[in-house]
C-alpha cells in the first residue's frame, strides 16, 4: 500500500466519509517538514509528512490546533488525524483557502489575539512537551514564570548551543541568566495561551478575510512572548499592533523584555542552523545584560 492510500485510509476512518485520493500537489514554504495537498471527490487535505521518529511532533501540533480551538478565538486549521506508514509520519489537516491579507483582517487579528491571551491556566508551561521548530520544547509546569522561562526556555537553548558554540556564549548567557528576576521586577505575567512560534510565515488571511494561524508550539506563557516573536522577522502591520494594544494594552517594560523572548528563538534558529545565528544572539545578550 502507498503512504497516499494509507492517508486516504485514516482519512476515511477519523471523517467518516470515503476519500478517494485523485492527485496531490506539494506545498512550498517549510523549513522542518515536506506538505503536500490531496484531493478527490470535492475534497481537500493539507498533509505533512517527515521521518517516523517524529510522530510525536505532529501529535503535539495536532493538540495544540485543538487547544486554541477551544479558546474560540483564532481561527486555525482543524486536525483531521496522524499516523506512520512506511517509515514516514503524518498529519491531515483542514484544508484552508489562503487569500491576500486586507486592513481588516489584520485588525481582527490583533484583537482576536488579544482574546487567546486572555485564556489563562493556573501554572505556565503545558500538558505535554512539544518542539520549537524540530528542537524539543520542554512544557514542565511552574508557578514561576522566571523559573519556566530561565530553565525551560533560554537554559535549555543555551545548553544546546554550547556543545558547538562555547566561547563567549556560555558565559555572557550564565550572567544573563542570574539577573532574569530583574525584568520582572515590577512585571508578573499571566500564564496565557500562546501560539508560541507567532512569525510571520505563520499567520495567512482566507479568502473571505478571516485571519489564520498555524503551525504552532503552545503553552502557556507571557503573552509578551507571542507578541516579541510577531517583531522578531517582521510580518505583522501596524494595524495589527494598534488592534492588539486597544484590546489588551502591553506593559510599558515590552520593549525590554521583547529581547529576552526573541533571545530564544534566535538561540533556537542558532541550534537548528547554523553560526549565522550566533553574531545576533551574543548582540541580543549584551543589550539584556546592560539593562539588568
Amino acid at each position: 500500500m502507498s503512504l497516499q492510500d494509507a492517508i486516504a485510509r485514516a482519512i476515511t476512518r477519523a471523517t467518516g466519509e470515503i476519500f478517494r485520493p485523485e492527485g496531490r500537489q506539494g506545498v512550498s514554504g517549510g523549513d522542518i517538514n515536506t506538505a503536500e495537498m490531496l484531493e478527490g471527490g470535492g475534497q481537500r487535505y493539507f498533509v505533512k509528512l517527515n521521518d517516523a521518529s517524529r510522530l510525536a511532533m505532529f501529535e503535539a501540533e495536532s493538540e495544540g490546533l485543538a487547544e486554541i480551538t477551544k479558546s474560540r478565538s483564532v481561527r486555525v486549521p482543524q486536525p483531521v488525524c496522524s499516523g506512520t506508514h512506511g517509515g514516514q509520519a503524518y498529519l491531515v489537516l483542514e484544508y484552508l483557502d489562503i487569500g491576500h491579507r486586507v486592513g481588516k483582517s489584520d485588525e481582527l487579528l490583533g484583537r482576536q489575539l488579544a482574546a487567546m491571551h486572555r485564556v489563562t491556566d493556573a501554572r505556565f508551561g503545558w500538558r505535554r512537551n512539544n518542539t520549537i521548530g524540530s528542537t524539543p520544547q520542554i512544557n514542565t509546569g511552574e508557578h514561576d514564570w522566571v523559573t519556566f522561562y530561565r530553565e525551560h526556555r533560554l537554559r535549555f537553548q543555551f545548553e544546546l548551543a554550547g556543545k558547538d558554540y562555547g566561547g563567549n556564549l556560555m558565559p555572557r548567557g550564565e550572567q544573563l541568566l542570574e539577573k532574569l528576576p530583574v525584568f520582572f521586577a515590577s512585571y508578573q505575567p499571566l500564564p496565557s495561551l500562546l501560539h508560541g512560534d507567532l512569525w510571520g510565515g505563520n499567520h495567512a488571511t482566507l479568502r473571505d478575510g478571516t485571519p489564520v494561524i498555524f503551525d504552532p508550539a503552545v503553552y502557556y506563557g507571557d503573552r509578551e512572548a507571542d507578541l516579541a516573536m510577531t517583531e522578531l522577522f517582521g510580518g505583522y502591520s501596524s494595524v495589527f499592533y494598534d488592534a492588539y494594544q486597544d484590546a489588551w494594552p502591553l506593559d510599558s517594560g515590552y520593549h525590554v523584555r521583547r529581547d529576552l523572548y526573541n533571545l530564544y528563538h534566535v538561540l533556537n534558529h542558532l541550534n537548528l542552523f547554523g553560526g549565522s545565528y550566533r553574531r545576533q544572539a551574543e548582540q541580543l545578550i549584551d543589550r539584556l545584560l546592560s539593562e539588568a
